[in-house]
């Protein structure tokens, strides 16, 4: 294109800014239903980087003899981070191929005579810029938003390790996105991979299953937060693989985030004291782990217990019977004698035992929780 062509182009360019950045919201109106569904502020942000880009290449088009300079895509950056939370790149791309669409359409008028096939081809370098450019500025968005959505889960994962539940957990968690129920946590020992890759994994399995994941890696251990979980079953399957080797300790189920605190407390608990039981199973709940717990000092496995089992048998025959029979071994004929009663009237107070505080005393593991549970309870009424 001759210098004169070229600036003649450029011109009429200048004159028509305007009608084609109208036209460009006209047709984003009529074919884009993502554009009809923002807000106010949002379709105003997005008509005034429109018109910006066509600005902006009206301004290096009139300057394109100049040793053809890159085009100036600046004008991407200043769409507010808000912007780009609501407009997707795919939307992005639809709203540069209509800007294209609308200037192609008016290419001939546009041009001066000989200069359509030129304007053409400065048009298609400048959308491929464009479609750099965008990109460029979503992945600086991803990557920065990455990095605080990190932050906040560390935040959350470490104040609900800590019990200090108040308003900014909420906040962080509404930060995230975070809504789904029930919750429950998982603690165990972390393999030896870069935290941030562990975590990373975590989070992309809990993508594809369908829950929500917070993980926190502290010093040797792992902490996991899984919500959204059909059962303890679902859970474990997705979190288990990405522990290290070592016990994995479940804590119970809660509502919400907000109950998550004493999860992750019963969970850690249950993680310090599980080489108490070397034979218990990989996960293991922390309610199982409330004999092991208790004696390693833990306040709530011990009120617990003294909840669960002492208090439903004190002031009856139940209690003299379940400490009669845990000291004689076990032994039913032994237990009958020593309380002067029939062996089935044993065997009937043992049944009602199972039934107020869900421990079978026959049953091993059992018989040893109701012993360290009657020994705590005896212990908190002196």
């Amino acid at each position: 294109m001759n210098v004169k062509v070229q600036e003649d182009t450029a011109r009429r360019l200048d004159r028509a800014m305007g009608s084609l950045g109208t036209a460009a919201m006209a047709r984003m109106e009529e074919q884009l239903a993502w554009y009809r569904a923002l807000s106010a502020e949002d379709r105003s942000w997005v008509g005034l980087v429109a018109q910006a880009g066509i600005a902006a290449f009206v301004e290096w088009f009139g300057h394109a003899g100049e040793g053809r300079p890159t085009p100036s895509i600046e004008f991407f950056g200043t769409a507010p981070r808000e912007l780009k939370r609501s407009v997707s790149l795919q939307q992005t791309v639809d709203l540069v191929r209509i800007v294209v669409e609308v200037v192609e359409a008016q290419v001939d008028e546009l041009a001066a005579p000989g200069g359509a096939d030129v304007l053409r081809h400065a048009m298609l370098r400048y959308t491929r810029d464009v479609a750099f450019a965008a990109a460029q500025v979503y992945a600086r968005e991803a990557e920065a938003r990455g990095s605080w959505d990190a932050r906040l889960e560390a935040l959350i994962v470490d104040a609900l390790v800590r019990g200090q539940v108040d308003d900014g957990l909420h906040s962080w968690a509404a930060a995230l996105g975070w809504t789904s129920a029930p919750v429950m946590v998982f603690a165990g020992h972390a393999p030896d991979d870069d935290p941030q890759s562990i975590i990373d994994g975590l989070r992309d399995k809990g993508r594809r299953v369908g829950h929500e994941l917070l993980a926190g890696v502290q010093g040797d251990r792992l902490i996991v937060i899984v919500g959204g979980a059909a059962s303890v079953k679902d859970a474990a399957r997705s979190v288990v693989p990405r522990f290290g080797p070592g016990p994995i300790v479940i804590g119970p189920e809660v509502p919400d985030l907000h109950a998550a605190a004493s999860s992750a407390r019963a969970a850690i608990a249950g993680l310090r004291a599980a080489s108490g039981w070397p034979d218990a199973p990989r996960p293991v709940l922390a309610e199982d782990l409330l004999a092991e717990r208790a004696l390693d000092g833990d306040d709530d496995a011990r009120a617990q217990l003294v909840e669960n089992v002492y208090k439903p048998l004190a002031g009856t025959p139940l209690l003299d019977t379940l400490a009669t029979y845990l000291e004689q071994g076990t032994s039913l004929e032994a237990t009958a004698r020593l309380l002067f009663v029939h062996p089935n009237t044993v065997r009937y107070r043992l049944k009602k035992i199972t039934e107020l505080t869900g421990y079978q005393p026959t049953e091993g593991r059992s018989a040893f929780t109701l012993q360290v549970g009657l020994i705590l309870g005896r212990l908190s009424v002196m």
